[in-house]
């Protein structure tokens, strides 16, 4: 995808994802790779550049994660965060300790050497994040120290020789002031990088790794879910090879107000890919009746959609391939990476049978969720679809509480539509990372019209986040949440009360159910 390939190599980090993003972000191409990748690979792809994350271990453990010392005698420039600056220096010579003071949250960095490359540019005294116990006492031979903050001496080193370089602190993160500056100084300034990833090349890439996997004459299938990842996959996809690709769009019932009307309209009258439209909403409600456990719904509607799709992509004959919005911290939590923990299984389309026989096309697993939006705008897709906040597989029927049905539905899906129409209008809709409405299976009382009510609440969740794995909530200006809260009691019939969900995550989750 890039002559400049730079490679993460991953201790455990919390935040080993964030600076892939952050270094993709200034147009480098990037990876991330178990730390028991072989010496090999880094020659065999010619790598140009490695950044060892930080972890929670300490390197003089014996079960402390390791990398072949051989890796740092590749001529490849190597920026060590946190754990992986310790065991660099470890590897090296150095004397890495417990700390006589952990250094934890902003912290004040001293750069001691300005002309080093790394550090060129940034301010003599900057803030920076720090989470350490262990530190570099003694630096390996060769390295000198660049930086110092009041608790850790050696909080920069270097070897500009061997372009070996490291740092305590964390520049991926939004509170070390001058980290991207750090990283790009790496990049460019060390690595002598010129940051040729684009969209367009990540776009031409993408339709000729399509082309060589399909063929001349190969036919592929989709699953739309009117989602953002399958959606994109779709577009590149037909741009590849035209209408060999057929889309199926399942609609379950339990999509948010006028989605299934604007799938249709995108692929079928704007991009013009054949598109059957499966309208399964009574199919998926009558398998739903008298269901309460979300665990349940979610399976349901899974085992469902598995069903409806197999029964279309049956009709259509030979076909060859399936086209999944697989993107790349999917394949980086399931471990399809190469290495480290199975966070979570992911399976795009809710895990099509074996026994079709359909080959798997990917044309976004090397992509982070933001890369795919702008893949997405690139290739034409609207913006409301484009950046259109994440949306539950299951959708609606784990947003209604209880057992789900039309009229509960209705209620909802009226509710949800106000609530996001009043984002849009104050300009906060791409300020929040996920808003949606809940009905809860409660009743209150309240008063309407000089008359007694007994009617349902409405539960508003908008949450902050770079990535959904901790969010917090969103601060509406009050006479917004008055607005929507009078639009609703006003306009959704059988509900009185609207509450505000004020919960993080952790400890809540950002769904209900």
């Amino acid at each position: 995808m890039s002559s400049e390939l730079t490679v993460v190599v991953d201790f455990g980090a919390q935040y080993n994802q964030l600076i892939a993003r952050r270094i993709r972000e200034s147009r480098v191409y990037c990876e991330i790779w178990p730390p028991t990748t072989p010496v090999e690979q880094y020659r065999a792809r010619n790598v140009r550049a490695i950044v060892l994350s930080g972890g929670p271990a300490s390197v003089y453990a014996e079960s402390a994660p390791r990398i072949d010392p051989a890796v740092f005698e590749l001529g490849i420039p190597v920026l060590g965060i946190c754990y992986g600056m310790q065991l660099m220096a470890y590897e090296l010579g150095g004397d890495v300790r417990r700390a006589e003071r952990g250094e934890y949250g902003k912290a004040m960095l001293s750069v001691e050497v300005p002309d080093s490359p790394l550090l060129r540019g940034l301010d003599p005294v900057t803030q920076v994040w720090m989470s350490h116990g262990d530190s570099v006492i003694s630096p390996p031979p060769g390295f000198q120290v660049l930086a110092r903050t009041d608790a850790t001496p050696t909080a920069v080193i270097g070897d500009p020789a061997r372009r070996l370089y490291g740092v305590q602190f964390h520049p991926e993160v939004v509170h070390t002031v001058q980290g991207k500056q750090v990283l790009e100084n790496f990049l460019f300034r060390v690595c002598g990088l010129r940051g040729d990833w684009t969209v367009d090349s990540v776009i031409d890439s993408a339709v000729a790794a399509v082309r060589r996997q399909v063929g001349e004459t190969g036919r592929a299938l989709v699953a739309l879910s009117g989602g953002v990842d399958s959606s994109v996959a779709a577009v590149l996809v037909h741009r590849a090879i035209g209408d060999r690709l057929t889309a199926i769009f399942v609609d379950h019932g339990l999509l948010r107000a006028g989605e299934a009307e604007q799938v249709t309209r995108t692929f079928r009258d704007h991009f013009h890919i054949p598109l059957v439209h499966v309208d399964a909403a009574d199919r998926f409600l009558a398998r739903l009746r008298g269901v309460t456990d979300p665990e349940e719904k979610r399976r349901i509607v899974g085992r469902e959609f598995i069903r409806v799709f197999e029964e279309e992509a049956r009709r259509l004959g030979e076909v060859g391939f399936l086209v999944q919005g697989t993107i790349y911290p999917d394949v980086v939590e399931s471990g399809a990476s190469g290495g480290g923990a199975v966070i979570k299984t992911h399976h795009n389309v809710g895990g099509i049978p074996e026994d079709l026989g359909l080959e798997l096309v990917e044309p976004l697993r090397l992509l982070f969720k933001d890369e795919v939006r702008e893949v997405g705008r690139a290739l034409g897709l609207p913006d409301e679809l484009v950046g259109r906040h994440p949306f539950p597989g299951p959708g609606l029927a784990i947003r209604v509480l209880g057992e789900v049905t039309p009229e509960r539905l209705a209620i909802l899906r009226q509710a949800d539509a106000i609530f996001l129409e009043e984002i849009r209008r104050a300009g906060l809709y791409d300020r929040i990372w996920q808003a949606f409405a809940v009905l809860p299976d409660v009743r209150s009382v309240g008063v309407m019209g000089d008359g007694r009510t007994y009617a349902y609440p409405i539960v508003l969740r908008a949450v902050t986040s770079e990535d959904g794995m901790t969010a917090d909530f969103f601060r509406f200006p009050y006479e917004v949440l008055e607005r929507i809260m009078s639009r609703i009691v006003g306009e959704v019939p059988h509900v009185n009360r609207v509450v505000y969900d004020i919960t993080t995550k952790p400890p809540g989750t950002i769904e209900w159910e």
